[in-house]
């Protein structure tokens, strides 16, 4: 868990699970696996068994316990959907974000088909935001799967960003986060791919928030995009159930 995240678009993390598996060519160089070793190494408690799919029962509550309202991207470690995540475990997760209604709770995820198999019997509440990652024009698929579920802020993840997305369909998409890999073995983004998907926001209304251009060394590639940073969130003033507030 950590409070003050280095992830640019949220603030905090919460990791009720950890470790995964690799489905797709985003996944090629995971960070959290890279982290997960050594975290290992290092002997930290909640990676014993390094990025094998394991439950944090002992974090579940741990968002009941910050007071202060946060942006918490959930289970950056892991994916809440992974098919060794039970369904009882997703929906105890989903009713600890309910619980914590002062907080906003990002999750993001590479596996739709599971998500929408849950959809009806997850408990939606408007500090849930459902996000799918999407790396290439092979994953578009993920976008209208997101769009079928019933969470009311749903966003997009294009990152890392892989290759062209001419055509996005962002009816019903309140939010578009694009970065470059970043990382040993990182692989390249061209900035016309970024410039592309920045103007169909624009021409959805749809807010665009560029985390990274990355690279082995993502500090010296920065954040800028023509000479400025994007940083557009949704807003959700409109639609809170209880009083998670991003502004």
């Amino acid at each position: 868990m950590a409070i003050n995240s280095h992830i640019e678009w949220t603030e905090s993390t919460w990791n009720p699970v950890t470790g995964c598996t690799k489905i797709s060519p985003g996944c090629k160089h995971c960070y959290a696996e890279r982290m997960a070793k050594r975290l290992k190494a290092m002997g930290q408690s909640n990676y014993l068994n390094g990025f094998e799919v394991t439950l944090q029962e002992q974090a579940l509550e741990t968002p009941l316990k910050w007071k202060k309202p946060q942006v918490i991207f959930v289970n950056s470690m892991s994916d809440l959907f992974h098919n060794k995540v039970p369904d009882d475990f997703i929906l105890r997760v989903f009713n600890i974000m309910n619980r914590a209604d002062w907080h906003c709770f990002q999750v993001l995820t590479k596996r739709p088909e599971r998500l929408l198999e849950l959809n009806e019997q997850l408990p939606w509440q408007s500090n849930i935001w459902m996000g799918v990652s999407v790396e290439n024009e092979d994953y578009l698929w993920r976008i209208d799967l997101l769009r079928k579920t019933n969470a009311r802020i749903k966003f997009l993840s294009l990152e890392p960003l892989l290759g062209p997305l001419q055509d996005l369909d962002l009816r019903r998409i309140d939010w578009v986060i694009v970065g470059g890999e970043s990382g040993p073995g990182a692989r390249p983004m061209k900035a016309s791919w970024a410039r592309n998907i920045r103007a169909q926001c624009r021409r959805a209304d749809v807010p665009f928030f560029f985390k990274q251009w990355g690279g082995v060394w993502k500090r010296k590639g920065g954040r800028l995009l023509d000479g400025r940073t994007w940083d557009e969130m949704p807003d959700i003033s409109r639609s809170v159930d209880g009083y998670c507030i991003t502004a």
